[in-house]
């Protein structure tokens, strides 16, 4: 009898000590997250990492919302969405602000450091003298890079909704830019295509981007093409920040990606907002992710290829997410 109850005892022990260890491992277990995301493609990458890392916490990860991106700020604020894993810290301030701002979202990262924007001209206009975006005010250095013939500068700009047309728009009354600068927007991808056909032709081309993006990676900087400097600082709504990278002044703020997510959702879930707070990925990792995109690998298996790819290239430091996230239990 001592030794069938001591067997009983022992195997009770045992079950137990097993709950623990799987609740500890997977602190997730039963519970569902719910992600929203923007409609940029190229940003699916980051934001799976950090879906795999949920789910290997033990989170069911519930089918991303899909939508514009100041939709999507308003989502996380409302309560129809968890998270949102590429805010940007500068660029997107009025969205954040909008969608209740800090009573009752917290941005935590940054999850994506030193993110550029800015103008740039093919590298023979720039070696020729047009090196700051306020020239073209001048018509006749406008007229250099007009490629439908109406006589002004044609930029290839920023789709509406993405935050970053505020600030092109703004700069375009800022620095006298109005009747020599047309800022051309729509799809952003084909916007690219002409430019860097016309740029592989030897015609010069204006155009807006940003990293980590394959842009950069196509018309390589200091190579193919240059930043253009701005007169002076000059952002809506008066914003102040940071505009200056490696001596030059972009005109945009030098800018950080931190996953928005509300108060309520963190502080109920500990183990994620440490995973958040730990979690962080290179802006050449994602550009060079980007530029296999653009050369084809864009499906979605091939985006979950690279996530794979991505993780066990950098398995330790994945591995410490998911120690922090443990932890924090």
């Amino acid at each position: 009898m001592f030794k069938k109850t001591t067997l009983i005892t022992a195997l009770i022990t045992a079950a137990l000590g097993s709950s623990s260890v799987l609740a500890q491992d997977m602190p997730g277990e039963g519970i569902t997250v719910r992600p929203v995301i923007g409609l940029i493609s190229e940003e699916y990458f980051q934001s799976r990492i950090l879906f795999r890392a949920l789910e290997d916490l033990g989170y069911t990860v519930a089918p991303p919302l899909e939508t514009e991106i100041q939709t999507a700020h308003l989502s996380v604020g409302t309560g129809d969405a968890d998270f949102y894993p590429i805010h940007w810290k500068n660029l997107q301030q009025a969205f954040f602000d909008e969608a209740g701002s800090d009573d009752v979202l917290e941005r935590v990262g940054p999850f994506v450091d030193g993110m550029l924007q800015g103008y740039l001209v093919d590298k023979a206009s720039y070696d020729a003298g047009v090196t700051d975006f306020g020239m073209l005010a001048d018509p006749s250095i406008a007229a250099r890079f007009d490629a439908d013939g109406n006589g002004t500068a044609d930029l290839a700009g920023c789709v509406p909704g993405w935050g970053c047309e505020r600030v092109i728009e703004h700069h375009l009354n800022e620095y006298g830019l109005r009747k020599t600068v047309t800022h051309n927007q729509g799809a952003y991808n084909a916007l690219i295509a002409d430019a860097i056909a016309r740029q592989e032709s030897g015609e010069p081309i204006l155009y807006y981007t940003w990293t980590p993006y394959w842009v950069s990676g196509e018309l390589v900087p200091g190579k193919d093409v240059e930043w253009l400097s701005v007169p002076y600082t000059s952002l809506p709504d008066d914003v102040k920040a940071n505009t200056e990278f490696n001596g030059k002044n972009l005109g945009f703020a030098v800018d950080a990606m931190y996953v928005l997510a509300s108060d309520k959702f963190l502080a109920s879930n500990p183990p994620v907002a440490a995973l958040f707070a730990n979690a962080q990925l290179s802006v050449n990792d994602i550009s060079a992710q980007n530029l296999l995109m653009s050369a084809g690998e864009d499906s979605s298996d091939d985006i979950d290829r690279h996530v794979n790819e991505w993780i066990e290239t950098h398995r330790v430091e994945y591995d410490s997410w998911l120690e922090a996230a443990r932890d924090a239990q």
